[in-house]
């Protein structure tokens, strides 16, 4: 089995060498590179086209709000997840609206950032509940609506309710007896039609509307 790639970013040596200590462990995750802010980050991404970055918020010279579209920019196919000590709704609203697919605390234990971690990887939004719920009240009283009410298709709406409840396009063909690249065409159609940029947003959205509940 191919191992997901990892960037890890973070500007405290000794949290980023827990990381990576971590991880080394683990047959299924190799670490590509460490960098202790976002102007490295930009750069080794652009070098190595990592599978997941784990990307911290607070970082001197550019922080990780600013360092994530740029890696989207130049690095599209990078999941990223954001692993911060701030328990804040707005930093988590900003980082998935920015690009972000999850959002992790760092009192997380060892097996929520693995479990985070394979979830990016697969291309399913991983954000903990009790920051799910905040960041769906920022949903509802945005600046600026992030989604609309454009109606969804009978099929996409099934799809949407497969999204929030964290299946991977493979498993949702699967679940719908139908090719990965026909689930693709939907989720892509999802994010169109209601303004959203990730897998995130979808799944807050769902559950937002009451579709899904927030994943355990």
């Amino acid at each position: 089995m191919k191992a997901t790639r990892i960037l890890v970013v973070d500007d405290e040596n000794v949290v980023r060498d827990g990381i990576v200590a971590i991880l080394s462990f683990q047959t299924d995750i190799k670490v590509v590179g460490e960098a202790d802010n976002g102007i490295k980050a930009v750069e080794l991404a652009r070098q190595t086209k990592p599978d997941v970055i784990l990307l911290d918020l607070k970082m001197p010279k550019q922080g990780g709000l600013e360092t994530i579209p740029k890696i989207k920019s130049i690095s599209p196919d990078s999941k990223i997840l954001v692993l911060t000590g701030f328990d804040e709704s707005d930093l988590a609203y900003q980082s998935i609206k920015a690009g972000a697919l999850g959002f992790l605390l760092k009192d997380a234990t060892r097996v929520q950032l693995l479990q985070a971690i394979r979830d990016v990887a697969n291309g399913s939004a991983s954000i903990p509940p009790s920051i799910a719920m905040k960041v769906i009240h920022e949903l509802d009283h945005p600046a600026e609506p992030i989604y609309t009410a454009n109606p969804l298709t009978p099929r996409e709406h099934e799809v949407l309710k497969l999204i929030a409840r964290g299946l991977s396009n493979q498993e949702i063909a699967q679940a719908l007896f139908v090719h990965e690249r026909t689930v693709a065409k939907y989720v892509s159609s999802i994010l169109n039609k209601l303004h959203l940029a990730n897998r995130t947003q979808v799944a807050l959205y769902a559950i937002d509307k009451g579709l899904a509940e927030p994943k355990k």
